[in-house]
């Protein structure tokens, strides 16, 4: 198969939904497992609800994200589709191994370490944007930071409006599961609006780099297409790492889904706006955790939410190697 033909080009713009489709796959658990750990929707009908925010998404945010990954973090002149594939299997394949033992790493991170690992493996380090890999790095800390602050912060506002209204505990889990349904909508909608433009941006680098494109102009074709493979990928499940994220960090209920989710759906628009590709599985594990600390610290499994963590510091570099790997074995067959 000749590199540089369209053929070929299309087979890697087959390969990066693909990638979206296992994003989905992969994240859906972010999507749905506070949803579903409290009851408030069964997990057919809540991978529905996700899925179909995640595609509309499209409607409400722009292309600053796509941009970033773009051209924002990788020097597009060394780019190849060559490179491209080699970072999408790098991506894919951490994507598997963490879905396999139901971890919830970021497939944001696996797509840009692989997409990195197989543009270093071509022209060195020097391919590196620091701006653009300086915000993301940043927001790896801060993602989960934020997450579980504004988690903690919004359960004690919650708490104490409860407690001054006198509610009682059959009227707050009525009204806060039909508040929990706007929250797990909200919060697939940052999840399809930031994780799927991540894919766009893969693939207008792709168009440029084959010379079918003079720009990073997100095309809308281009557009609709990441949005419908992540829903779809939303749609198969994930329901190892549903496990892990709704009902092993910390016991949740209604009201407590309703202020994690909200939290999260906050931090990911706010990062979406700002065009910076951050970690939705980072921002939703950090929710759980503070609106679990609520309670007592104890009330939180910290041993789960430090497992998380170590795949987090792993997916980059693991991620990266395998790109890398990929694209000195493609290139002695793919001139």
């Amino acid at each position: 198969m000749d590199s540089h033909s369209l053929f070929f080009v299309i087979f890697v713009i087959a390969v990066a939904l693909s990638f979206d489709f296992t994003n989905g796959m992969h994240d859906a658990a972010n999507s749905i497992s506070t949803v579903v750990s409290t009851r408030v929707l069964s997990p057919r009908y809540a991978v529905l609800w996700a899925a179909f925010f995640n595609f509309v998404a499209f409607l409400i945010f722009g292309t600053a994200v796509a941009s970033t990954i773009g051209k924002g973090m990788i020097d597009i002149k060394v780019v190849t589709p060559v490179v491209i594939l080699a970072g999408l299997i790098g991506a894919i394949s951490w994507n598997m191994i963490t879905w396999f033992f139901g971890l919830p790493s970021s497939s944001s991170h696996a797509l840009i370490g692989g997409y990195a690992g197989a543009a270093i493996a071509r022209a060195g380090w020097g391919v590196i944007i620091t701006s653009g890999w300086t915000k993301t790095l940043t927001f790896i800390v801060l993602a989960p930071v934020i997450g579980l602050v504004l988690g903690f912060f919004l359960k004690i506002a919650l708490s104490w409006i409860i407690f001054k209204l006198k509610q009682q505990p059959a009227s707050v889990d009525r009204w806060s599961r039909v508040l929990q349904l706007f929250s797990a909508a909200a919060y697939s909608l940052g999840h399809g609006g930031n994780d799927a433009q991540k894919t766009m941006g893969i693939i207008a680098s792709l168009l440029v780099s084959a010379g079918l494109y003079q720009s990073t102009f997100i095309p809308l074709w281009v557009v609709l297409s990441a949005h419908a493979a992540i829903a779809l990928g939303t749609l198969s499940g994930g329901w190892r790492i549903v496990k892990t994220m709704g009902q092993r960090i910390t016991k949740l209920r209604p009201v407590d889904g309703f202020c994690a989710e909200t939290a999260s759906a906050v931090s990911i628009f706010t990062a979406t706006h700002l065009g910076i590709p951050v970690s939705t599985t980072h921002v939703i594990t950090g929710a759980i955790s503070g609106v679990g600390s609520v309670n007592r610290l104890s009330a939180v499994r910290w041993n789960v939410t430090r497992r998380i963590a170590w795949a987090w510091v792993f997916t980059i570099p693991a991620a990266g190697i395998i790109g890398g790997g990929v694209y000195a074995i493609l290139n002695l067959f793919l001139k």
